[in-house]
């Protein structure tokens, strides 16, 4: 978690346009908002500074977001952080699988803007909360 009031979101998705709109959606939280396209670059980036929340897409290219997950998982700077997984795959069963591979939130595209907002300062909460414990 960064050590500033501040909160860090690092996005992890393919699409451009998802990218800005979440971007416009967490301003008014203040929060650090870094962006990447695919999932390597996704895990680098959160392994080189440790985000308080990820918003991570499925469908990535090269390694996808499940891959992703799983290694943010299994290693020992990014286990605890929190995870939203936001994909345009709206079936039950991914929202199972999200829970089960260890993710904290579930969302689907496309998303209320006030839902996303709520679901990160939620998790950004609860990440200072444990961490404080």
């Amino acid at each position: 978690m960064n050590d500033l009031m501040r909160p860090s979101v690092l996005v992890i998705e393919d699409s451009a346009s998802v990218r800005r709109l979440i971007d416009v959606c967490l301003r008014p939280t203040g929060a650090e908002i870094r962006s990447v396209e695919d999932g390597l670059l996704g895990l680098q980036a959160a392994w080189a500074a440790v985000p308080d929340v990820i918003v991570l897409d499925i469908g990535l290219p090269g390694l996808d977001g499940w891959g992703v997950l799983s290694r943010l998982r299994a290693d020992d700077r990014t286990a605890e952080v929190r995870v939203l997984v936001l994909t345009a795959h709206a079936q039950p069963e991914m929202a199972d699988r999200a829970a089960a591979d260890g993710a904290d939130a579930f969302m689907t595209k496309p998303f209320r803007p006030d839902d996303l907002r709520e679901t990160i300062e939620t998790l950004v909460a609860d990440s200072r909360a444990a961490a404080s414990a």
